[in-house]
Protein backbone atom coordinates (compact mmCIF):
# COMPACT_ATOMS: atom_id res chain seq x y z
CA UNK A 1 0.00 0.00 0.00
CA UNK A 2 1.23 3.25 -0.56
CA UNK A 3 1.63 6.59 1.65
CA UNK A 4 -1.10 8.24 -0.38
CA UNK A 5 -3.71 5.51 -0.41
CA UNK A 6 -3.15 5.20 3.41
CA UNK A 7 -3.78 8.96 3.08
CA UNK A 8 -6.96 8.10 1.57
CA UNK A 9 -8.35 4.99 3.46
CA UNK A 10 -7.73 6.07 6.99
CA UNK A 11 -9.71 9.22 7.31
CA UNK A 12 -12.22 7.26 6.03
CA UNK A 13 -11.71 4.50 8.80
CA UNK A 14 -11.71 7.55 11.24
CA UNK A 15 -15.25 8.60 9.66
CA UNK A 16 -16.47 5.13 10.72
CA UNK A 17 -15.16 5.13 14.22
CA UNK A 18 -16.87 8.45 14.78
CA UNK A 19 -19.81 7.52 13.58
CA UNK A 20 -20.18 4.77 15.67
CA UNK A 21 -19.44 7.15 18.65
CA UNK A 22 -21.87 9.49 17.64
CA UNK A 23 -23.77 9.54 20.81
CA UNK A 24 -21.50 10.27 22.89
CA UNK A 25 -20.03 14.06 21.38
CA UNK A 26 -16.86 13.98 23.77
CA UNK A 27 -15.50 10.31 22.91
CA UNK A 28 -16.19 11.38 18.95
CA UNK A 29 -14.12 14.33 19.05
CA UNK A 30 -11.49 12.77 20.78
CA UNK A 31 -11.41 9.72 18.20
CA UNK A 32 -11.82 12.51 15.17
CA UNK A 33 -8.86 14.60 16.55
CA UNK A 34 -6.86 11.34 16.96
CA UNK A 35 -7.85 10.59 13.30
CA UNK A 36 -6.88 13.62 11.89
CA UNK A 37 -3.31 14.32 13.14
CA UNK A 38 -2.64 10.44 12.32
CA UNK A 39 -3.45 11.53 8.62
CA UNK A 40 -1.18 14.59 9.32
CA UNK A 41 1.46 13.58 10.58
CA UNK A 42 1.26 10.49 7.91
CA UNK A 43 2.52 13.74 5.62
CA UNK A 44 5.78 13.38 6.78
CA UNK A 45 7.00 10.19 5.60
CA UNK A 46 4.96 11.18 2.19
CA UNK A 47 6.67 14.13 1.63
CA UNK A 48 10.13 12.76 2.59
CA UNK A 49 9.79 10.06 0.10
CA UNK A 50 8.52 11.77 -2.55
CA UNK A 51 11.38 13.25 -4.55
CA UNK A 52 10.72 16.16 -7.41
CA UNK A 53 13.08 15.76 -9.46
CA UNK A 54 11.78 12.03 -10.12
CA UNK A 55 8.82 10.43 -11.86
CA UNK A 56 6.19 12.83 -12.66
CA UNK A 57 3.73 10.66 -10.85
CA UNK A 58 4.62 8.79 -7.77
CA UNK A 59 3.71 6.99 -5.08
CA UNK A 60 1.32 5.25 -7.30
CA UNK A 61 -1.22 2.34 -7.28
CA UNK A 62 -3.62 0.86 -9.85
CA UNK A 63 -6.17 -1.87 -9.82
CA UNK A 64 -8.62 -2.59 -12.68
CA UNK A 65 -12.24 -0.90 -12.32
CA UNK A 66 -14.27 -1.57 -15.34
CA UNK A 67 -11.68 -3.30 -17.45
CA UNK A 68 -14.09 -3.04 -20.63
CA UNK A 69 -13.89 0.88 -20.88
CA UNK A 70 -10.28 1.07 -19.92
CA UNK A 71 -11.22 3.09 -16.47
CA UNK A 72 -9.17 2.40 -13.88
CA UNK A 73 -8.75 3.16 -9.81
CA UNK A 74 -5.84 4.74 -10.50
CA UNK A 75 -4.01 7.15 -7.70
CA UNK A 76 -0.13 9.21 -7.69
CA UNK A 77 0.86 12.66 -6.88
CA UNK A 78 3.11 15.11 -8.18
CA UNK A 79 4.67 17.99 -6.42
CA UNK A 80 1.25 20.13 -6.66
CA UNK A 81 -0.94 17.36 -5.42
CA UNK A 82 1.52 16.62 -3.33
CA UNK A 83 1.50 20.21 -1.46
CA UNK A 84 -2.69 20.35 -1.68
CA UNK A 85 -2.92 16.92 0.01
CA UNK A 86 -0.34 18.23 2.58
CA UNK A 87 -2.57 21.57 3.39
CA UNK A 88 -5.90 19.39 3.43
CA UNK A 89 -4.14 16.97 6.26
CA UNK A 90 -3.03 20.49 8.40
CA UNK A 91 -6.62 22.03 7.90
CA UNK A 92 -8.78 19.16 8.77
CA UNK A 93 -7.16 19.13 12.72
CA UNK A 94 -7.78 22.78 12.48
CA UNK A 95 -11.49 22.51 11.57
CA UNK A 96 -11.98 19.79 14.64
CA UNK A 97 -10.28 21.81 17.45
CA UNK A 98 -12.77 24.64 16.26
CA UNK A 99 -15.59 22.90 16.92
CA UNK A 100 -17.01 24.78 20.30
CA UNK A 101 -14.70 27.44 20.11
CA UNK A 102 -15.44 29.32 16.61
CA UNK A 103 -18.32 27.12 15.36
CA UNK A 104 -21.29 26.43 17.48
CA UNK A 105 -23.71 23.34 16.01
CA UNK A 106 -27.63 23.40 15.71
CA UNK A 107 -28.37 21.94 19.30
CA UNK A 108 -30.49 19.04 17.76
CA UNK A 109 -27.30 17.83 15.75
CA UNK A 110 -24.42 15.71 17.05
CA UNK A 111 -20.60 16.78 16.67
CA UNK A 112 -19.94 13.03 16.46
CA UNK A 113 -22.23 13.44 12.85
CA UNK A 114 -20.46 16.70 11.75
CA UNK A 115 -17.04 15.31 12.28
CA UNK A 116 -17.51 11.94 10.81
CA UNK A 117 -18.64 14.10 7.15
CA UNK A 118 -15.53 16.20 7.90
CA UNK A 119 -13.17 12.94 7.71
CA UNK A 120 -15.48 11.86 4.69
CA UNK A 121 -14.91 14.97 3.02
CA UNK A 122 -10.94 15.15 3.64
CA UNK A 123 -10.45 11.27 2.44
CA UNK A 124 -12.56 12.22 -1.05
CA UNK A 125 -10.98 15.64 -1.20
CA UNK A 126 -7.41 13.97 -1.26
CA UNK A 127 -8.57 11.30 -3.51
CA UNK A 128 -9.43 14.05 -6.33
CA UNK A 129 -6.01 15.16 -5.87
CA UNK A 130 -4.40 12.05 -6.28
CA UNK A 131 -6.81 10.36 -9.17
CA UNK A 132 -4.70 9.77 -12.53
CA UNK A 133 -8.06 8.21 -14.07
CA UNK A 134 -10.06 10.75 -15.92
CA UNK A 135 -13.20 8.88 -15.38
CA UNK A 136 -12.59 8.67 -11.48
CA UNK A 137 -11.27 11.83 -11.39
CA UNK A 138 -14.72 12.71 -12.60
CA UNK A 139 -16.63 9.93 -10.01
CA UNK A 140 -15.07 12.08 -7.65
CA UNK A 141 -15.25 15.43 -8.67
CA UNK A 142 -18.86 14.70 -7.77
CA UNK A 143 -19.21 12.48 -4.95
CA UNK A 144 -17.13 15.57 -3.08
CA UNK A 145 -19.90 17.53 -3.16
CA UNK A 146 -22.36 15.30 -1.02
CA UNK A 147 -20.63 15.50 2.47
CA UNK A 148 -19.98 19.48 1.59
CA UNK A 149 -23.75 19.55 0.89
CA UNK A 150 -24.90 18.03 3.90
CA UNK A 151 -22.26 20.16 6.06
CA UNK A 152 -24.35 23.29 4.82
CA UNK A 153 -27.36 22.38 5.15
CA UNK A 154 -27.48 20.05 8.05
CA UNK A 155 -25.27 22.34 10.20
CA UNK A 156 -25.14 25.59 8.62
CA UNK A 157 -27.44 29.00 9.28
CA UNK A 158 -30.65 30.50 8.71
CA UNK A 159 -30.78 30.21 4.54
CA UNK A 160 -28.72 26.99 4.68
CA UNK A 161 -30.90 25.01 2.36
CA UNK A 162 -30.59 27.44 -0.22
CA UNK A 163 -26.88 27.95 -0.13
CA UNK A 164 -26.52 23.99 0.08
CA UNK A 165 -28.55 23.41 -3.33
CA UNK A 166 -26.93 26.54 -5.26
CA UNK A 167 -23.39 25.16 -4.20
CA UNK A 168 -24.11 21.15 -5.39
CA UNK A 169 -25.62 22.39 -8.53
CA UNK A 170 -23.68 25.15 -9.71
CA UNK A 171 -20.80 22.28 -9.02
CA UNK A 172 -23.09 19.22 -10.22
CA UNK A 173 -23.86 20.88 -13.74
CA UNK A 174 -20.46 22.19 -14.08
CA UNK A 175 -19.14 18.48 -13.41
CA UNK A 176 -21.42 17.33 -15.86
CA UNK A 177 -19.99 18.99 -18.31
CA UNK A 178 -16.83 17.69 -17.94
CA UNK A 179 -17.89 14.28 -18.27
CA UNK A 180 -18.95 15.14 -21.84
CA UNK A 181 -15.65 16.67 -22.32
CA UNK A 182 -14.18 13.07 -21.19
CA UNK A 183 -16.05 11.31 -23.13
CA UNK A 184 -14.67 13.21 -26.08
CA UNK A 185 -11.07 12.23 -25.51
CA UNK A 186 -11.82 9.12 -24.61
CA UNK A 187 -13.11 8.38 -28.46
CA UNK A 188 -10.01 10.51 -29.41
CA UNK A 189 -8.14 7.59 -27.71
CA UNK A 190 -10.07 4.80 -29.38
CA UNK A 191 -9.54 6.40 -32.77
CA UNK A 192 -5.54 6.76 -32.33
CA UNK A 193 -4.67 3.31 -30.47
CA UNK A 194 -8.04 1.35 -31.11
CA UNK A 195 -8.68 0.84 -27.49
CA UNK A 196 -10.20 3.69 -25.36
CA UNK A 197 -8.58 4.95 -22.06
CA UNK A 198 -9.45 7.22 -19.33
CA UNK A 199 -5.51 7.00 -18.36
CA UNK A 200 -4.56 10.84 -17.86
CA UNK A 201 -0.69 10.29 -19.05
CA UNK A 202 -2.00 8.78 -22.43
CA UNK A 203 -4.60 11.09 -22.62
CA UNK A 204 -2.19 13.96 -22.57
CA UNK A 205 0.16 12.42 -25.46
CA UNK A 206 -2.81 11.58 -27.51
CA UNK A 207 -5.39 14.79 -27.28
CA UNK A 208 -2.88 17.65 -27.56
CA UNK A 209 -2.39 16.36 -31.42
CA UNK A 210 -5.97 16.63 -31.76
CA UNK A 211 -6.82 19.70 -34.36
CA UNK A 212 -7.19 23.20 -32.41
CA UNK A 213 -10.63 23.48 -32.95
CA UNK A 214 -11.35 19.81 -31.57
CA UNK A 215 -9.45 20.74 -28.62
CA UNK A 216 -11.25 23.69 -27.93
CA UNK A 217 -14.69 22.02 -27.60
CA UNK A 218 -13.03 19.70 -25.04
CA UNK A 219 -11.06 22.19 -23.18
CA UNK A 220 -14.35 24.33 -22.49
CA UNK A 221 -16.04 21.41 -21.36
CA UNK A 222 -13.18 20.78 -18.61
CA UNK A 223 -12.50 24.19 -17.96
CA UNK A 224 -16.27 25.27 -16.96
CA UNK A 225 -16.41 22.57 -14.68
CA UNK A 226 -13.02 24.30 -13.12
CA UNK A 227 -14.32 27.76 -13.41
CA UNK A 228 -17.49 27.14 -11.57
CA UNK A 229 -15.09 24.97 -8.91
CA UNK A 230 -12.63 27.79 -8.77
CA UNK A 231 -14.66 30.13 -8.59
CA UNK A 232 -14.08 32.57 -11.71
CA UNK A 233 -16.18 35.40 -12.30
CA UNK A 234 -19.12 35.13 -13.45
CA UNK A 235 -19.14 31.63 -12.29
CA UNK A 236 -18.47 32.62 -8.80
CA UNK A 237 -22.41 33.32 -7.35
CA UNK A 238 -22.72 30.30 -5.22
CA UNK A 239 -19.52 30.91 -3.03
CA UNK A 240 -20.80 33.86 -1.01
CA UNK A 241 -23.92 32.24 0.06
CA UNK A 242 -22.40 29.00 0.65
CA UNK A 243 -19.21 30.83 2.18
CA UNK A 244 -22.28 33.12 4.27
CA UNK A 245 -23.96 29.87 5.58
CA UNK A 246 -21.62 27.46 6.28
CA UNK A 247 -20.56 26.54 9.70
CA UNK A 248 -16.70 27.82 10.75
CA UNK A 249 -15.03 25.02 9.97
CA UNK A 250 -17.08 23.90 6.72
CA UNK A 251 -15.88 27.47 5.47
CA UNK A 252 -12.64 26.77 6.11
CA UNK A 253 -12.38 23.51 4.03
CA UNK A 254 -14.73 25.18 1.07
CA UNK A 255 -12.99 28.18 0.45
CA UNK A 256 -9.53 26.67 1.60
CA UNK A 257 -9.11 23.75 -0.02
CA UNK A 258 -11.92 22.36 -1.97
CA UNK A 259 -11.94 25.23 -4.47
CA UNK A 260 -8.46 24.68 -5.41
CA UNK A 261 -9.89 21.79 -7.17
CA UNK A 262 -10.78 23.95 -10.14
CA UNK A 263 -7.01 25.75 -9.92
CA UNK A 264 -5.60 22.25 -9.99
CA UNK A 265 -7.39 21.39 -13.00
CA UNK A 266 -6.39 23.87 -14.90
CA UNK A 267 -3.15 22.87 -14.25
CA UNK A 268 -3.27 18.99 -14.20
CA UNK A 269 -5.96 18.90 -16.96
CA UNK A 270 -6.42 21.60 -19.14
CA UNK A 271 -2.83 22.90 -19.66
CA UNK A 272 -1.07 19.85 -20.78
CA UNK A 273 -4.23 17.84 -22.27
CA UNK A 274 -5.19 20.97 -24.55
CA UNK A 275 -2.20 22.92 -25.14
CA UNK A 276 -3.38 24.68 -28.69
CA UNK A 277 -6.83 25.57 -27.05
CA UNK A 278 -5.34 26.73 -23.79
CA UNK A 279 -3.25 29.24 -26.27
CA UNK A 280 -5.93 30.34 -27.85
CA UNK A 281 -8.47 30.82 -25.19
CA UNK A 282 -5.92 32.83 -22.20
CA UNK A 283 -6.74 36.14 -23.59
CA UNK A 284 -10.42 35.54 -22.57
CA UNK A 285 -9.03 33.62 -19.44
CA UNK A 286 -7.00 36.89 -18.20
CA UNK A 287 -9.84 39.10 -18.61
CA UNK A 288 -12.08 37.02 -16.63
CA UNK A 289 -8.55 36.72 -14.04
CA UNK A 290 -8.18 40.35 -13.60
CA UNK A 291 -12.20 40.88 -13.46
CA UNK A 292 -12.12 38.41 -10.58
CA UNK A 293 -9.12 40.40 -8.68
CA UNK A 294 -11.13 43.87 -8.99
CA UNK A 295 -14.39 43.07 -9.00
CA UNK A 296 -13.66 40.57 -5.39
CA UNK A 297 -11.83 43.08 -4.32
CA UNK A 298 -14.20 46.02 -4.45
CA UNK A 299 -16.95 43.99 -2.90
CA UNK A 300 -14.71 42.59 -0.93
CA UNK A 301 -14.91 46.13 0.64
CA UNK A 302 -18.64 47.15 1.07
CA UNK A 303 -19.65 43.64 2.71
CA UNK A 304 -21.39 43.97 6.04
CA UNK A 305 -21.20 40.68 6.67
CA UNK A 306 -18.07 38.95 7.62
CA UNK A 307 -18.30 35.46 5.95
CA UNK A 308 -19.13 37.05 2.96
CA UNK A 309 -16.19 38.94 3.58
CA UNK A 310 -14.43 36.62 3.47
CA UNK A 311 -15.54 34.71 0.08
CA UNK A 312 -15.31 37.79 -1.83
CA UNK A 313 -11.54 38.33 -0.87
CA UNK A 314 -10.97 34.54 -2.05
CA UNK A 315 -12.91 35.51 -4.94
CA UNK A 316 -9.93 38.03 -6.08
CA UNK A 317 -7.59 35.86 -4.74
CA UNK A 318 -8.47 33.06 -6.73
CA UNK A 319 -8.08 35.79 -9.88
CA UNK A 320 -4.32 36.20 -9.44
CA UNK A 321 -4.28 32.04 -9.31
CA UNK A 322 -6.02 32.10 -12.74
CA UNK A 323 -3.37 35.08 -13.96
CA UNK A 324 -0.55 33.40 -12.81
CA UNK A 325 -1.28 29.70 -14.40
CA UNK A 326 -2.43 31.17 -17.92
CA UNK A 327 0.43 33.73 -17.77
CA UNK A 328 2.64 30.73 -19.43
CA UNK A 329 5.78 31.35 -17.50
CA UNK A 330 7.61 29.21 -14.65
CA UNK A 331 7.62 31.89 -12.37
CA UNK A 332 4.53 32.96 -12.48
CA UNK A 333 2.68 29.27 -12.76
CA UNK A 334 5.12 28.34 -9.40
CA UNK A 335 3.17 31.60 -8.08
CA UNK A 336 -0.23 30.59 -9.04
CA UNK A 337 0.67 27.31 -7.43
CA UNK A 338 2.25 28.49 -3.64
CA UNK A 339 -0.81 31.15 -3.83
CA UNK A 340 -3.09 27.75 -3.98
CA UNK A 341 -1.21 26.46 -0.87
CA UNK A 342 -0.69 29.94 1.35
CA UNK A 343 -4.33 31.15 0.62
CA UNK A 344 -5.48 28.18 2.26
CA UNK A 345 -3.84 29.17 5.36
CA UNK A 346 -3.99 32.63 5.34
CA UNK A 347 -8.15 33.01 4.60
CA UNK A 348 -8.53 29.78 6.60
CA UNK A 349 -6.78 31.31 9.58
CA UNK A 350 -8.83 34.86 9.13
CA UNK A 351 -11.95 32.47 9.34
CA UNK A 352 -11.34 30.98 11.87
CA UNK A 353 -10.17 34.18 13.80
CA UNK A 354 -13.09 35.70 12.70
CA UNK A 355 -15.30 33.06 13.87
CA UNK A 356 -13.82 33.18 17.53
CA UNK A 357 -15.28 37.20 17.01
CA UNK A 358 -18.34 36.11 15.86
CA UNK A 359 -18.52 33.59 18.93
CA UNK A 360 -18.12 36.28 21.32
CA UNK A 361 -20.57 39.21 19.44
CA UNK A 362 -22.47 36.86 18.63
CA UNK A 363 -23.36 38.72 15.19
CA UNK A 364 -21.89 38.20 11.65
CA UNK A 365 -21.96 42.20 10.69
CA UNK A 366 -19.27 44.48 10.99
CA UNK A 367 -20.91 47.53 12.00
CA UNK A 368 -22.21 45.27 15.33
CA UNK A 369 -18.39 45.44 16.77
CA UNK A 370 -15.96 48.07 17.83
CA UNK A 371 -12.93 47.96 19.71
CA UNK A 372 -12.98 44.23 20.90
CA UNK A 373 -8.61 44.86 21.08
CA UNK A 374 -9.47 46.73 24.16
CA UNK A 375 -11.01 43.50 25.88
CA UNK A 376 -9.47 41.19 23.41
CA UNK A 377 -5.65 42.08 22.31
CA UNK A 378 -4.78 37.95 21.93
CA UNK A 379 -7.72 37.85 19.38
CA UNK A 380 -6.54 41.11 18.19
CA UNK A 381 -3.17 40.25 17.30
CA UNK A 382 -4.42 37.27 15.69
CA UNK A 383 -6.94 38.95 13.04
CA UNK A 384 -3.51 41.92 12.39
CA UNK A 385 -1.51 38.51 11.22
CA UNK A 386 -3.90 36.93 9.70
CA UNK A 387 -5.32 40.34 8.10
CA UNK A 388 -1.46 41.25 7.07
CA UNK A 389 -0.98 37.68 5.52
CA UNK A 390 -4.14 38.06 3.60
CA UNK A 391 -3.15 41.70 1.75
CA UNK A 392 0.35 40.03 1.16
CA UNK A 393 2.36 41.85 3.36
CA UNK A 394 6.21 41.08 3.04
CA UNK A 395 7.42 38.82 5.40
CA UNK A 396 4.31 36.65 5.22
CA UNK A 397 3.63 33.57 3.25
CA UNK A 398 1.05 35.19 0.73
CA UNK A 399 3.93 37.85 -0.71
CA UNK A 400 6.45 35.43 -1.92
CA UNK A 401 3.17 33.89 -4.33
CA UNK A 402 1.61 37.26 -5.35
CA UNK A 403 5.09 38.78 -6.07
CA UNK A 404 5.93 35.66 -8.18
CA UNK A 405 3.05 35.73 -9.99
CA UNK A 406 2.89 39.15 -10.89
CA UNK A 407 6.58 39.56 -12.00
CA UNK A 408 5.92 36.65 -14.42
CA UNK A 409 3.22 37.78 -15.81
CA UNK A 410 4.65 40.82 -16.49
CA UNK A 411 6.90 38.84 -18.58
CA UNK A 412 3.91 37.74 -21.04
CA UNK A 413 1.02 39.85 -19.84
CA UNK A 414 1.90 43.41 -18.92
CA UNK A 415 -1.30 45.10 -19.31
CA UNK A 416 -3.03 42.24 -16.90
CA UNK A 417 -0.10 42.22 -14.32
CA UNK A 418 -0.96 46.15 -14.09
CA UNK A 419 -4.37 45.74 -13.40
CA UNK A 420 -3.58 43.16 -10.99
CA UNK A 421 -2.02 45.32 -8.90
CA UNK A 422 -4.37 47.26 -8.07
CA UNK A 423 -6.05 43.98 -6.87
CA UNK A 424 -2.65 44.39 -4.41
CA UNK A 425 -3.39 48.14 -3.17
CA UNK A 426 -7.34 47.77 -2.55
CA UNK A 427 -6.72 44.53 -0.54
CA UNK A 428 -4.70 47.08 1.76
CA UNK A 429 -7.79 48.75 2.10
CA UNK A 430 -10.44 45.89 2.52
CA UNK A 431 -8.09 44.35 5.47
CA UNK A 432 -6.92 47.71 6.99
CA UNK A 433 -10.29 48.73 7.05
CA UNK A 434 -12.32 45.28 8.19
CA UNK A 435 -9.34 45.29 11.36
CA UNK A 436 -10.12 49.27 11.93
CA UNK A 437 -14.44 48.43 12.12
CA UNK A 438 -13.69 45.41 14.78
CA UNK A 439 -10.35 46.26 16.80
CA UNK A 440 -10.43 49.98 16.88
CA UNK A 441 -12.24 52.86 18.25
CA UNK A 442 -14.91 52.97 20.76
CA UNK A 443 -16.46 49.74 22.51
CA UNK A 444 -19.55 48.89 20.16
CA UNK A 445 -22.51 46.23 20.43
CA UNK A 446 -24.62 44.57 22.56
CA UNK A 447 -22.11 42.10 23.82
CA UNK A 448 -19.10 44.55 24.23
CA UNK A 449 -20.34 48.18 24.73
CA UNK A 450 -18.24 50.19 27.50
CA UNK A 451 -14.71 49.10 28.88
CA UNK A 452 -15.89 48.75 32.54
CA UNK A 453 -12.89 46.81 34.17
CA UNK A 454 -9.85 46.45 32.02
CA UNK A 455 -9.27 43.95 29.09
CA UNK A 456 -11.94 41.20 28.89
CA UNK A 457 -14.64 42.96 31.03
CA UNK A 458 -17.81 44.99 29.24
CA UNK A 459 -20.54 46.47 30.47
CA UNK A 460 -23.92 46.13 28.20
CA UNK A 461 -25.94 49.63 29.15
CA UNK A 462 -28.74 48.24 26.99
CA UNK A 463 -29.21 45.50 29.35
CA UNK A 464 -27.91 47.25 33.25
CA UNK A 465 -25.76 44.18 32.94
CA UNK A 466 -21.60 43.56 33.05
CA UNK A 467 -20.55 40.64 30.75
CA UNK A 468 -16.95 39.04 30.45
CA UNK A 469 -15.49 38.51 26.93
CA UNK A 470 -12.61 36.65 27.13
CA UNK A 471 -9.59 36.72 25.60
CA UNK A 472 -7.84 33.88 23.23
CA UNK A 473 -7.92 30.79 25.43
CA UNK A 474 -4.90 27.68 25.57
CA UNK A 475 -7.50 25.48 23.04
CA UNK A 476 -7.85 28.77 20.63
CA UNK A 477 -4.05 29.53 20.59
CA UNK A 478 -3.53 25.63 20.01
CA UNK A 479 -5.33 25.75 17.01
CA UNK A 480 -4.15 29.53 15.79
CA UNK A 481 -0.38 29.41 16.59
CA UNK A 482 0.40 26.61 14.48
CA UNK A 483 -1.23 28.74 11.43
CA UNK A 484 1.09 31.85 12.60
CA UNK A 485 4.18 29.59 12.21
CA UNK A 486 3.58 28.64 9.02
CA UNK A 487 2.22 32.27 7.91
CA UNK A 488 5.67 33.74 9.02
CA UNK A 489 7.92 30.37 8.53
CA UNK A 490 6.99 30.50 4.96
CA UNK A 491 7.20 34.13 4.67
CA UNK A 492 11.14 33.83 5.09
CA UNK A 493 11.50 30.62 3.97
CA UNK A 494 9.49 29.04 1.19
CA UNK A 495 12.16 27.09 -0.53
CA UNK A 496 11.00 23.45 0.92
CA UNK A 497 7.44 24.33 -1.27
CA UNK A 498 8.97 25.66 -3.82
CA UNK A 499 11.75 23.00 -4.38
CA UNK A 500 9.08 20.58 -4.14
CA UNK A 501 6.73 22.10 -6.68
CA UNK A 502 8.61 23.58 -9.17
CA UNK A 503 9.52 20.41 -11.48
CA UNK A 504 6.19 19.78 -11.75
CA UNK A 505 5.20 23.40 -12.83
CA UNK A 506 8.43 22.51 -14.98
CA UNK A 507 6.83 19.30 -16.81
CA UNK A 508 3.33 21.16 -16.70
CA UNK A 509 4.62 23.54 -19.00
CA UNK A 510 6.60 21.90 -21.33
CA UNK A 511 3.44 19.69 -21.92
CA UNK A 512 2.08 22.84 -22.92
CA UNK A 513 4.91 23.77 -25.37
CA UNK A 514 4.72 20.20 -27.15
CA UNK A 515 7.50 18.75 -24.72
CA UNK A 516 6.99 14.87 -23.10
Amino acid sequence: MTWVLALILWPLVGACVVTGLRRNDRLATVAAVVFALVELAMIIPTWATYQPDGARLQHTSSMDWIPSFGVHISFGIDGIALVMIAVIAFLVPIVIGALGTADKLPQDRSAGGFLALILVQEAITIAVFAATDVFLFYVLFEIMLIPMYFLIGGYGGANRQYAAVKFFLYSFLGGLIMLASAIGAYSLAADELGNGTFDWATLVTVVRDAPASTQIWLFLGFFLAFAIKAPLVPFHTWLPDAAGEAPIGVAVLLVGVLDKVGTFGFLRYCLPMFPEASKQLAPLVLVLAVIGVLYGSILAAGQQDMKRFVAYVSIAHFGFIALGIFAFTQQATVGAVTYMLNHSLATGMLIVVLGLVIARGGSTRISDYGGMYKLTPLLGGMLLIAGLSTLSLPGTNSFVSEFLVLLGAFETQPVYAILATVGMVLAAAYVLWLYQRLMTGPVRGTALVGAGGGPGTAIAPELGARKTIRDLGGRELAILVPMVVLIIGLGFYPQPVLDTVTPSVDATLSALNGGQ
